[in-house]
């Protein structure tokens, strides 16, 4: 097959020699590789030394005079591990250094050698010496932990793996030992499975093996597997097989029904065998690498075939899981560093078309959201509802791949079906199993709140909500607050409806929040549609939200005047007077027309409201004459008298004696020039002799002082 159509794409990511590793430490114990973030090179000519590949930047390796016998960089952080044998003895000193600090984490001396060590978490190295495997922590000042005692079948052997599950309570330790004398090449692998829980191990003939998590359906909790390889000779028969089988099963829930299969080995790699297994999580695919550079590809799930190639002319003696990609490193003798990734846009048709497999074409599809199996997911979902098998129908679509079913198109089926009495509608069964599997997209999310808003079922929105289970639009805002409108307006908030959060924030008279709101997000409101808003039904609150808008960063959005026209047009006057004696406290010139107009609409209407604040003396650039005729208008002929300059003004208000208070006019003929005061006198008398008399006495006595 073509390698461009083949299902795993192979890629040379570096070769070692190009960093100037010489060709002799390209080699089981000198690289180590513990993850796909770093390569450690152990040199010992010209000089010893440690050599880190960064694989984000392997142009630029970090050379360190360094004396060891191995050295393990950490998976995932620059960490460093170091061991070396203590001069005449058989014991081994660790250590543990940060590169980047400088500084030495820990150290211990083991009293044994340590033949093979690995980094099996990230936290966490395994020891393993002749007798025993160890775990020693790098947190703390623990010393390492004796874990189990290795079985006889090991015995002799060379270590070349070690591993753990992730819940750290399943080990295994892989060896190699020489092969029967009639095929000395075949070496033979052996392995110890040891459960911490039950403190017991378990010795099989395999040359690699690794741990998987696997979801089995109708169980919320993810199994344990391990899978291994083997490859055998009994009375000169091969035997190669992989398998798969599940560890400490649930009690009382499914469990994984142990699989296994053949490795077909070609004629002329009959002395081959596994060296190593990667799983890669994100495509549910095993992937079995041999010494002499064959890899196996199968199905996790099924332990189905799915594809052969030979990746490497030479050796490989190193592989490191990718999790990035869902595929792995492989270091081969001539130092080329590999990478293998599956082929996103073949592996689909591959296996339904070359391998003629259409279920697991399905299955991959599905599980990792996969292109290639169109056809096949719209067939086989048509067949399930022509067979009445909705919920199998409404798996697949939940599964399908891409959100290849999870359409309109797919709903209205489900709609479409006549619901039976006594059953669950195979709708609602459609969305119960899409809520299983995690989040509903936008249309789904409106559709099934439509019939639990019909339902009056309002909890289970609230519910659902709070589990992040639907995908929250305007739509969905806007049919929620037929029933409920704090539900409606978290609605809003998650999609961004802005414009409606911000009407919903009017309705409740948050005002505030709708300015905190619209700075978080970076929104402009239209600010005069809702000062218009609220003034209807909120005359106070209209005030109290103009005021906050007054205060605004960058000054207010709607101009004073605009605000103020609102309110009259309302004959809201009282309001009016309340926003602008809040703003125009300043008393700046620019306000100028503003304080007339404050004066002016309460001269009109309230004068002892104009009164009060001439009374108050808070402004001093409104239009003085204008005011002094309202004044007048409004009888309040003391404050025209202040305000007027001209003579025949003064004159005329001043006979208003009935009106004004006989010691305020006294008070005020006193700011008059003597001619002026003369001039007033007679008019008084002129008009109203009797009634005038004594207030031109009591001035003229004023006036003589």
């Amino acid at each position: 097959m073509a390698a461009a159509n083949a299902p795993i794409a192979m890629r040379e990511a570096l070769t070692l020699t190009s960093l100037g590793i010489a060709p002799q430490f390209v080699t089981f114990t000198h690289v180590t590789m513990e993850s796909e973030k770093y390569i450690c090179v152990r040199e010992t000519s010209p000089q010893n030394s440690v050599v880190i590949v960064d694989m984000a930047m392997p142009a630029q390796p970090l050379r360190r005079p360094i004396t060891a016998d191995s050295a393990l960089m950490n998976p995932n952080t620059r960490i460093l591990a170091l061991k070396a044998q203590i001069p005449g003895t058989t014991q081994d000193h660790l250590q543990i250094f940060n590169i980047e600090a400088k500084t030495k984490i820990k150290s211990h001396q083991m009293p044994e050698q340590v033949v093979f060590w690995k980094w099996i978490t990230p936290k966490l190295l395994g020891l393993v010496t002749q007798t025993s495997v160890y775990h020693w922590s790098i947190e703390g000042d623990s010393e390492p932990a004796k874990m189990f005692d290795r079985t006889a079948n090991l015995a002799n052997n060379q270590i070349i793996n070690y591993r753990c599950d992730p819940s750290e309570k399943w080990l295994v330790l892989i060896g190699i030992a020489p092969g029967a004398p009639e095929r000395p090449q075949l070496v033979k692998g052996n392995m110890q499975l040891f459960s911490v829980d039950q403190q017991r191990s378990q010795a099989l003939e395999a040359h690699a093996a690794s741990f998987a998590s696997f979801k089995v359906v109708g169980n919320e909790n993810p199994s344990t597997l391990i899978c291994f390889a083997s490859k055998t000779t009994n009375a000169g028969q091969i035997t190669s097989k992989l398998h798969v089988i599940e560890l400490g099963a649930q009690p009382g829930k499914p469990g994984f029904s142990k699989k296994q299969a053949d490795l077909f080995f070609p004629p002329d790699f009959q002395d081959d065998f596994p060296v190593a297994m990667q799983i890669s999580q994100k495509y549910g695919l095993i992937y079995v690498i041999t010494k002499l550079g064959l890899l196996f590809v199968y199905d996790l799930e099924t332990a189905a075939a799915v594809y052969r190639n030979r990746i490497s002319p030479d050796p490989i003696f190193l592989t490191a899981e990718s999790s990035a990609s869902g595929g792995f490193y492989a270091i081969n003798r001539r130092g080329q560093v590999l990478h293998a990734t599956v082929n996103d846009a073949t592996i689909v048709p591959f296996v339904s078309s070359q391998l003629n497999n259409l279920e697991l074409a399905v299955n991959l599809a599905k599980r990792a959201n996969l292109p290639g199996a169109e056809n096949l997911v719209v067939q086989r979902f048509q067949e399930l509802f022509a067979q009445t098998k909705y919920k199998e129908a409404a798996e697949l679509a939940a599964e399908s791949p891409q959100g290849l079913l999870r359409t309109p198109e797919t709903v209205a089926k489900f709609q479409s079906v006549p619901v039976q009495a006594g059953q669950t509608p195979p709708l609602l069964q459609y969305f119960g199993t899409l809520l299983t599997r995690g989040k509903l997209n936008a249309y789904e999310s409106l559709e099934l709140s439509r019939l639990v808003v019909n339902q009056n079922k309002k909890n289970l929105l609230e519910n659902w909500l709070a589990e992040d289970k639907l995908e929250c639009s305007e739509e969905l805002g806007d049919l929620v607050k037929t029933v409920d409108n704090d539900l409606a307006l978290k609605i809003y908030i998650k999609a961004r409806a802005t414009p409606k959060v911000v009407a919903a924030f009017a309705e409740r008279r948050e005002f505030d929040k709708i300015l905190i709101y619209s700075k978080q997000v970076g929104y402009t409101p239209d600010y005069l549609f809702l000062l218009q808003t609220i003034l209807r039904t909120d005359p106070q609150g209209a005030v109290n939200f103009a005021l906050m808008m007054s205060q605004m960063e960058g000054g207010c959005p709607v101009d004073y005047n605009t605000i103020t026209d609102l309110f009259l047009q309302r004959n809201m006057i009282r309001e009016a007077t309340a926003f602008l004696l809040d703003v125009l406290k300043p008393n700046l010139p620019e306000h100028a027309f503003l304080q007339t107009k404050v004066l002016e609409i309460n001269l009109v209407t309230y004068p002892n409201v104009a009164d009060a604040i001439l009374a108050n003396g808070m402004f001093s650039h409104y239009d003085r004459p204008r005011v002094a005729q309202l004044c007048e208008k409004a009888g309040l002929y003391l404050r025209a008298l202040q305000h007027y300059t001209e003579l025949p003004d003064i004159k005329r208000v001043m006979v208003n004696t009935h009106a004004i208070e006989p010691q305020a006019l006294v008070e005020f003929f006193g700011t008059l020039s003597r001619e002026w005061a003369l001039e007033c006198m007679k008019d008084l008398l002129l008009v109203n002799l009797r009634g005038n008399l004594q207030i031109v006495v009591q001035e003229l006595k004023v006036k003589m002082h």
